[in-house]
């Protein structure tokens, strides 16, 4: 029997990436998914997003594990789309216990500045508050709600010497720390309901984010136009283990542990996948 068998996961920005890795890794341990992605691009994000063949690639790998499968189109910034996939999604699926929020988008260095700052808040918190708070009120008992955040909430960034530079980027830093302040008080107050709700804090990992050229630029300003092999050596700096990024299944296996019955009484934590990356930068603290 399967770790989260009979179990329905609402799952965003399943068309690729750690989105389709947690709805693949889910179903393999016995859930039925309802996933939802855009499928289309930002103006502000200089990357490619998933379309529309990708998210028939992920219904492909879930009905491969022998597990029930309803995807949609829709877009985490419109709370009307996401009542409307979860409301479809249980109508046919019969229930709901797992909510993984994952869609995000990096608008860094994105263009006109101000748009990637609106973009980076509409989709990485906004949409994120906008799927877990369509999911509430169809949360069965025992339910477990995960965010999924960064280690980007988790840095001290210190003086800003030059306020206004990367708009796109400073969006995707502190949408992630304001919903990890979300996340510990909305568990605060499942809590009473036998509802548990966590964060999950990748460090770079190895996505289309991560491959791409914004954030080769970050990891090497001193360059131009640095590529992949460029980059790569200095993605490093990020952990305190000898390896530039985690793979996605990493993340996949510790939502997948947060979503079973082993962590039954696991809340309100923020837990952090990065290979050591909070030790090399901070002393312990309470």
């Amino acid at each position: 029997m399967g770790r989260v068998e009979g179990k329905v996961a609402f799952v965003t920005g399943a068309a690729r990436g750690q989105g389709r890795s947690h709805a693949v890794r889910l179903a393999e341990e016995g859930a039925d998914i309802i996933a939802v992605d855009l499928c289309r691009d930002y103006e502000t994000v200089n990357y490619p997003m998933a379309g529309p063949d990708d998210l028939k690639e992920t219904v492909r790998l879930v009905e491969e594990q022998g597990r029930r499968i309803v995807a949609l189109q829709g877009d985490v910034r419109r709370i009307d789309d996401m009542r409307d996939a979860v409301e479809r999604g249980v109508a046919e699926l019969g229930g709901l216990d797992i909510v993984v929020a994952q869609a995000g988008i990096a608008p860094t260095h994105g263009a006109p500045p101000l748009q990637a700052w609106c973009d980076g808040i509409d989709v990485d918190l906004i949409g994120t508050i906008n799927a877990i708070q369509a999911s509430l009120p169809h949360l069965r008992e025992g339910a477990s709600v995960i965010a999924t955040g960064s280690t980007a909430a988790l840095m001290d960034h210190g003086i800003v010497e030059t306020p206004g530079t990367n708009p796109g980027g400073a969006s995707y830093a502190f949408a992630k720390r304001a919903l990890s302040e979300y996340v510990h008080e909305l568990a605060r107050n499942l809590a009473p309901l036998k509802q548990r709700a966590n964060v999950v804090h990748p460090t770079n990992c190895n996505t289309p984010m991560l491959q791409s050229p914004p954030m080769y630029q970050s990891f090497r300003p001193d360059l131009e136009n640095p590529t992949r092999e460029d980059a790569e050596p200095a993605f490093g700096v990020q952990q305190a283990m000898p390896i530039p990024y985690v793979e996605p299944i990493d993340i996949s296996n510790a939502i997948l542990f947060l979503a079973s019955d082993e962590a039954r009484y696991i809340t309100g934590v923020q837990l952090r996948v990065d290979a050591g990356g909070y030790l090399k930068w901070y002393d312990w603290r309470r």
